[in-house]
């Protein structure tokens, strides 16, 4: 017997007596979080929890948010994202190399988390792949309000499964042994959000 049929083995029997199968879906009803009365303010407040820094503007500000947080620097954009940004290199299949020599890139979202201040990425249109937002330095990131959901759970249910993902919590930072926080360690150091206010 190995270590999995061991381990499913104390599964059933720990669930004897229960009036629960093994085979029996498990409800997730319990990991639903309540809507927090103002989504989009928990989500800001959050982002900013992590040291990322977050800016609040109406459709016709993107631009102008974009080219503040970019500050000038280099940047790329990948295929699909919708708002201009002066200077910036598209995405040509770029080795890690060339990609380390970029000091940033400007993306979308497909969901925001209020409860945790997290930003997912799937990859699609505006998104580019995942190397785009783990090599270079800086990553500006456009999140729409009506994109903005309660918790994880609600994320998950509109994620698709099939693509890949990348869910990031503020900049890239680890402690040493001394505790003293570590940026930029494993992705980007510094992490700017664009809330659009849409709803």
């Amino acid at each position: 017997m190995g270590a999995r049929d061991d381990i499913l083995g104390r599964v059933r029997a720990a669930l004897v007596g229960s009036g629960v199968t093994a085979t029996e879906p498990v409800s997730r009803a319990y990991r639903v979080v309540p809507p927090p009365t103002d989504p989009v303010g928990r989500f800001v407040e959050r982002v900013e929890d992590y040291q990322a820094r977050v800016v609040r503007c109406s459709e016709a500000d993107v631009a102008q948010a974009i080219a503040t947080a970019v500050g000038g620097r280099r940047v790329l954009v990948p295929d699909g994202f919708s708002w201009p940004v002066a200077d910036a290199v598209a995405d040509t299949s770029l080795s890690h190399a060339e990609l380390d020599a970029i000091d940033g890139v400007v993306t979308t979202a497909t969901v925001g988390i209020a409860e945790t201040g997290t930003i997912v990425l799937d990859h699609g249109p505006g998104q580019g792949r995942r190397a785009l937002t783990l090599v270079p330095d800086l990553h500006v990131c456009v999140v729409r309000s009506s994109q903005v959901v309660a918790g994880v759970a609600d994320a998950v249910a509109v994620l698709d499964a099939a693509r890949p993902q990348t869910w990031i919590s503020g900049p890239s930072a680890t402690s040493d042994i001394e505790l003293n926080r570590v940026e930029g360690v494993h992705g980007p150091r510094s992490l700017h959000v664009v809330v659009v206010d849409d709803l």
